[in-house]
């Protein structure tokens, strides 16, 4: 089924929501299944990354149970596998490739591997440390780097052996203040720079990962908005959530790695109020789709070949603790 998934983040039970989407990318809601965990209950959850569909499953962070739920795709409804320990406190984040998955626990910050095997997680050993503030995890898209942001300016990046274990990690600077969320765009690393919330100073830069290392292409480009967070790719654009004021800014990226500004109010869900984070877009890239939890929605674009977002409407029916985002 193509569709949305966001988690509830509820405290005494987490659920994942489940929108429907149709040809011309339409949300209707479609049902919603328990994790057998706890959120955070918090709102505005730290969540880039916090549910992840991948290779036929669903898998969700339950932030206040300590543990991953797991779900097959393999219906007309999500199927609960089972719910697994994160490898520490409050998962955040998790990174999917094959049968690899790595989770980052933000409490006392660590990334913990497994291998999903027979429908379960089977620890791959001791997690590594994960720097102070870490905001997000991901794989390269060859799977032999796992990288982590951290908004204490840095940059972690983690050698996958040929195991699947995690090595010591490379910490490189950022090239703007805050990184936050990010997305690979090709062999390019797009990363969203908060800049302490200044208003006004939201950025993004770029990278190529070369040889273990990360080398800065293009460095903090402004879009003129504040706090931004998440990031998104369709094609070859890359679309950041303005959490400060409800806007996406889109950012061309140059077949070098190069960022420009597209367009720095690519699209809004209520422009001038807090509330949009986790984003993302459809495999295909026909679509992107975003989180407001603040107005308790979730809203839908087409994407352009010229890199514009077209409005397709939106859904309504989530708490205000809802986070997380992953589209199919």
């Amino acid at each position: 089924m193509r569709a949305i998934y966001v988690q509830t983040n509820d405290a005494s039970d987490n659920a994942v929501v489940v929108f429907a989407r149709d040809d011309e990318g339409g949300l209707r809601q479609a049902g919603t299944y328990t994790t057998g965990g706890k959120g955070s209950g918090e709102p505005h959850l730290p969540s880039q990354g916090s549910v992840v569909a991948e290779g036929g499953h669903l898998f969700v962070v339950n932030a206040g149970s300590d543990d991953v739920s797991v779900f097959a795709l393999d219906g007309d409804e999500p199927r609960l596998m089972g719910r697994f320990p994160s490898g520490g406190a409050a998962p955040r984040s998790i990174a999917v490739h094959g049968d690899l998955v790595y989770v980052l626990n933000t409490a006392e910050p660590n990334v913990a591997g497994f291998r999903f095997a027979d429908g379960a997680l089977e620890a791959l050993g001791s997690p590594r440390p994960a720097g102070t503030d870490p905001a997000q995890v991901a794989f390269s898209p060859d799977g032999g780097t796992l990288v982590v942001t951290d908004r204490a300016d840095t940059i972690h990046l983690y050698p996958i052996d040929s195991e699947g274990r995690a090595g010591a990690p490379v910490s490189e600077p950022s090239s703007g203040a805050t990184p936050y969320g990010f997305a690979f765009a090709g062999d390019t690393l797009v990363v969203t720079e908060a800049a302490r919330a200044e208003i006004g100073a939201a950025s993004a830069s770029s990278y190529r990962l070369t040889g273990g290392r990360l080398e800065p292409v293009s460095r903090a480009v402004g879009d003129s908005h504040s706090e931004v967070c998440w990031a998104a790719i369709a094609g070859r654009f890359a679309y950041v959530t303005n959490f400060g004021d409800g806007t996406i800014s889109s950012y061309a990226v140059g077949d070098d790695g190069t960022l420009s500004l597209a367009a720095a109010t690519a699209a809004a869900t209520a422009e001038g109020e807090k509330g949009i984070r986790d984003e993302a877009a459809t495999a295909d890239g026909e679509f992107l789709y975003a989180l407001d939890a603040d107005a308790r929605r979730v809203f839908g674009w087409r994407v352009g070949d010229d890199g514009s977002l077209e409005p397709v409407g939106s859904s309504d029916g989530l708490p205000a603790t809802a986070a997380g985002l992953a589209a199919v």
